[in-house]
């Protein structure tokens, strides 16, 4: 959002009033002074101060990525384990829902909005976003065996109790044991049971990404808001 824009969203001025305060340097922004109107702020991540006080504007929705780590749960009634929004320190949980859940054992990557029509669009497989697992396997894989998984993979897998195959995916094999997946959908336990396809079973998994939002910057537990940027990618 424009500066001048956001000073008049913040507070009562009109936008010639906020080019005024501007000039006369009352405004920082993440501790700098800025002037001109024009430079673009990120208004959930930005600090923005007229004379030393915090401005803000609402922005209607939530949009937040969390490192999940093991042992945590993304049902809405835990069972047997706490619930994946008990990391995250911010009020008014409540309304916060998660777009592709991970199992207990799973770690990585989780977008959580209150806006169902984001959420919507970052988890439908027709808008293809790229979703990027890293695995381990209980056993390991030699040549002859990654390259067949690599081209059913490729070509969609009919996997037990489904309708339509799998999507066409990416499989990148690091070792005979570890690997790559990428994703455009999300099917139920989907990562395990492709690779149950090929007699084989996922003992570590990881989602590194989720349409190009790496957990970068994160510990395992730690969260953040998305930028303007982020939110808008989707």
């Amino acid at each position: 959002m424009r500066l001048d824009k956001f000073i008049s969203k913040a507070t009562e001025l009109s936008r010639k009033e906020a080019k005024k305060v501007l000039h006369a340097s009352e405004i920082t922004v993440n501790d700098e002074v800025i002037k001109d109107g024009s430079v673009h702020v990120d208004v959930l991540n930005d600090e923005v101060m007229w004379a030393g006080e915090p401005l803000s504007v609402a922005t209607g929705s939530r949009y937040l990525l969390l490192y999940k780590p093991e042992g945590f749960e993304c049902t809405l009634k835990p069972k047997e384990y706490p619930m994946v929004t008990e990391l995250i320190a911010i009020p008014e949980l409540g309304n916060l829902r998660i777009a592709g859940r991970l199992d207990v054992d799973t770690t990585g990557a989780l977008l959580l909005s209150d806006d169902g029509s984001w959420l919507h669009r970052v988890t439908s497989p027709r808008h293809l976003h790229e979703k990027v697992y890293e695995l381990t396997l209980a056993d390991p894989m030699d040549e002859t065996e990654q390259a067949h998984a690599v081209k059913k993979v490729a070509q969609g897998i009919l996997l037990d109790g489904d309708y339509e195959p799998t999507k066409p995916a990416t499989l990148e094999f690091i070792d005979e044991t570890h690997a790559r997946l990428i994703l455009t959908e999300g099917k139920y336990h989907q990562v395990k049971r492709m690779m149950g396809y090929f007699g084989n079973k996922v003992i570590e998994l990881h989602r590194a990404s989720i349409g190009g939002i790496t957990l970068e910057g994160l510990e395992k537990g730690e969260s953040r808001f998305l930028t303007e940027d982020e939110i808008n990618s989707f």
